[in-house]
């Protein structure tokens, strides 16, 4: 499917990276990620073996394996990147609590509606954040 969607984006517009989970670990994936000049964020499976290096595709799967077995797989996650993956589908599953569809018909009410499911949400993020200060 990765391939199929990238396809959808314009040759003209330049890729910097492309997250993605385990799931997509493969040669396909990574073949076409590699020819579209992104960088590929995804861990290697668990049970994982270097690929033969016969495309670009392959080298940086294989440069991915071997940094996530020498860092350990938690601070592969933080220096790559990748943590933030999980945060925006924790974020995007929050949204979802507040509703699954819009009750507004009208666009411009629509727009507002989603603003108040934003602020709403900044709200307890807000709660959830710890204030120190300075004692002594």
């Amino acid at each position: 499917m990765l391939p199929e969607l990238l396809d959808q984006i314009p040759a003209d517009v330049e890729i910097g990276w492309v997250t993605a989970d385990g799931a997509y670990d493969t040669r396909k994936c990574h073949d076409a990620i590699a020819n579209r000049g992104a960088h590929a964020v995804m861990p290697p499976r668990k049970n994982a073996k270097p690929w033969k290096p016969s495309t670009a595709g392959a080298g940086a799967r294989n440069e991915a394996l071997r940094a996530s077995k020498y860092l350990g797989r938690a601070l592969w996650r933080r220096w790559t990147g990748y943590h933030r993956r999980s945060r925006a589908e924790t974020k995007m599953h929050c949204v979802k609590l507040l509703g699954q569809s819009l009750m507004a018909r009208d666009f411009d009410r629509q727009v507002a509606e989603l603003q108040i499911r934003a602020a709403v949400l900044n709200g307890y993020t807000a709660l959830g954040i710890p204030f120190t200060e300075p004692v002594g």
